[in-house]
């Protein structure tokens, strides 16, 4: 009989789908919302870029709607750790706008933190980076739990990750 053995990825993806219908939702109370009224608040959303753009006359407005997103967002299950804010930048007179980039797999420098958070638990299990992923191997399912409770219990990970591809 072959020895088997066992894997999975480590991945950090963010849905688009769920992205948008916060945005959607995020739209829509900007218009209702009183405390916005008259700050000519704008959002967007450019699916193709992975971006969120907030326009605004004023930075405590664009400050209001990024919590508004940030809210929505958090309802539909989508890690606020996966966004990026750039700094406010004036447009001219008193617009203001802002940008935030959707971080959608991970960085090379993520994927080496992940692997030395399970060498430095002392695992049996091999890990390899893959594109934005990494795999982890092991003979037995039970050293593949720990590699996941050693990731998922460290804090020092920044960003938010899914085990997927059990097999």
């Amino acid at each position: 009989m072959a020895a088997t053995s066992y894997s999975f990825d480590i991945t950090s993806e963010v849905d688009m789908q769920e992205v948008d219908n916060a945005i959607n939702q995020a739209q829509k109370e900007l218009t209702q919302r009183y405390d916005l009224r008259g700050s000519n608040a704008e959002l967007e959303f450019n699916k193709t870029e992975k971006k969120i753009k907030i326009k605004a006359d004023g930075e405590h407005f664009v400050d209001a709607i990024r919590e508004i997103v940030h809210s929505k967002m958090h309802k539909r299950g989508v890690s606020i750790l996966s966004f990026e804010a750039g700094k406010i930048e004036f447009t001219g007179g008193k617009t203001v706008f802002q940008s935030i980039e959707v971080k959608s797999g991970l960085e090379k420098e993520q994927a080496k933190k992940i692997t030395q958070i399970i060498k430095d638990s002392k695992v049996k299990v091999t890990t390899q980076i893959q594109d934005e992923q990494v795999r982890v191997t092991g003979k037995d399912k039970d050293d593949l739990q720990k590699a996941i409770q050693a990731v998922r219990g460290n804090s020092e990970i920044d960003f938010p990750v899914q085990f997927v591809n059990m097999r």
